[in-house]
């Protein structure tokens, strides 16, 4: 299922298996939150812009089209036509980021629709059954991740309520999967550490999940307006608590430089909004740092967003191009700028295992780190 070819420092080369193909790590998993990626992108584009993973949401396709019509055509892979590994989010996020729509107890969370109001329940068997529903490669335990700051009491009783809820999911994804009729039966589970910023609840948390021998684990509940800093400190405490011989998760990270801090701490996949919803509204980013596509100064600049980037976007349409259909308001405005930012981080990744393959990581994060956080 997963392999660590090699390591230099604790950054991992490695290459997982599921059953829709193999993925190179480290990855970057593409967000299509709802069985698509925002700003006019198909599955078909995910091919050309080296795209490994597609990410969907359990709670927003639960909603719309409902998981019962995802699984009545056939699972997701056949629904939006992707046919490579799809990871499915389990609805924990959304209760944090629903947090005015919802109410938690032990059995689950009951949310308020965001769209119409309508009351829906949802705890770790139901977001099992409608992962199920639709057939990813990998489930998502269902969690909660805690806004920051959190009290330490609350951060506590939370995580050791997800510990419960991973016990429970474990149960039902390993019924699902048994069952003549499931979509996907070599479907996987990957717990999730909890534990706000508190580095012992962090370390006491992974060692209690990994006692259930998850087929992987993720770090979440970050990069949740804490310091930068401060989400280093935490992937630092929990990492050596990893099972190293199961792929490692950083949720909703984040910013290039955070996805090269993330594989030097030992990290494997990675998945964030970030690229797509930065270039819906022109921010681009480029191996000099990011750009605003709308400033004047790209006006009559007939330069590709990034002379270094061999994606369709640079290959065929300047600067000056994307600037004026920006200005117009065109839809392909977006669909070219999602397109470009969404190969830079399907690149950065593979640069990244081209340098572990080569022994030149450090090297790599010493040149790219810093200059990627930057501005053009």
């Amino acid at each position: 299922m997963f392999e660590v070819l090699k390591t230099e420092g604790k950054a991992r080369r490695g290459v997982f298996t599921c059953a829709h193909g193999t993925v190179q790590t480290p990855v970057f998993m593409n967000v299509g939150t709802q069985g698509a990626i925002k700003g006019a992108v198909s599955a078909l584009d995910l091919k050309e812009i080296g795209c490994q993973v597609e990410l969907s949401n359990t709670y927003h396709l639960h909603l719309r089209p409902g998981d019962q019509v995802v699984r009545q055509m056939g699972g997701l892979h056949k629904f939006m036509r992707w046919d490579g590994p799809i990871l499915t989010d389990s609805g924990g996020f959304q209760v944090f980021s629903l947090s005015g729509l919802r109410k938690i107890k032990e059995e689950g969370v009951t949310f308020a629709s965001h769209i119409d109001g309508r009351r829906i329940f949802m705890g770790p068997e139901e977001s099992m059954q409608i992962q199920s529903n639709l057939g990813s490669d990998i489930a998502m335990a269902f969690d909660e991740c805690v806004e920051n700051p959190a009290t330490y009491e609350y951060a506590k009783a939370s995580c050791e309520r997800t510990l419960r809820w991973l016990e429970r999911c474990v149960a039902e994804h390993n019924r699902l999967n048994a069952l003549p009729d499931t979509v996907n039966p070599r479907q996987m589970l990957f717990g999730i550490n909890q534990g706000a910023t508190f580095e012992d609840l962090r370390i006491w948390h992974m060692k209690e999940i990994a006692k259930l021998d998850c087929d992987g684990y993720a770090i979440g509940g970050l990069a949740v307006g804490e310091p930068t800093q401060v989400m280093y400190d935490i992937i630092d405490a929990v990492e050596p608590w990893m099972p190293a011989d199961k792929p490692r998760y950083l949720m909703g990270v984040g910013t290039p430089s955070n996805i090269i801090e993330g594989v030097a701490r030992g990290v494997d996949f990675f998945d964030c909004v970030m690229p797509a919803r930065n270039a819906r509204h022109a921010k681009l980013f480029t191996w000099s740092g990011a750009l605003n596509i709308r400033n004047e100064k790209y006006k009559l600049d007939e330069r590709p967003i990034d002379p270094d980037c061999d994606c369709p976007v640079c290959r065929n349409f300047s600067r000056a191009y994307l600037r004026h259909l920006f200005a117009a308001e065109e839809m392909l405005a977006m669909r070219l700028a999602v397109l470009h930012n969404l190969y830079f981080y399907n690149k950065l990744t593979q640069r990244i295992r081209q340098a572990l393959d080569e022994g030149q990581f450090a090297a790599f994060r010493a040149e790219y780190s810093e200059k990627l956080s930057g501005r053009l």
